[in-house]
């Protein structure tokens, strides 16, 4: 079982920043600014490629209640796909970061 459906099933502990019915919100165990969040999907689903429209909807919904709920309105929002896209953990997730301002290009 992977790390993120592992947190998902209260099997690691951690503080949620936000969760719903279908997603789980987490801090990143190694920030890249202020603030940096990861949005897990409770589905397990490997990749954005994977994923199935309803877990992207999810996704965004999520990402938008959450910025919402916590008045940020200036962000990025970044999902990595592949070993060659930066992906480490095989599970989908959105990096959510904000909190200063981001250079470009970011890799």
């Amino acid at each position: 079982m992977c790390v993120f459906c592992q947190i998902i099933n209260k099997e690691i502990p951690t503080q949620p920043v936000y969760e719903d019915a279908n997603v789980l919100v987490i801090e990143d165990l190694h920030p890249q600014a202020p603030i940096h969040w990861l949005m897990i999907p409770k589905i397990h689903v490997e990749s954005f490629s994977q994923a199935a429209p309803d877990v992207i909807l999810a996704c965004a919904l999520g990402i938008q209640n959450l910025l919402k709920d916590k008045g940020i309105m200036q962000y990025r929002i970044v999902t990595n796909t592949g070993a060659d896209g930066g992906q480490t953990v095989p599970h989908l997730h959105f990096h959510i970061l904000a909190g200063r301002a981001l250079g470009w290009p970011p890799g």
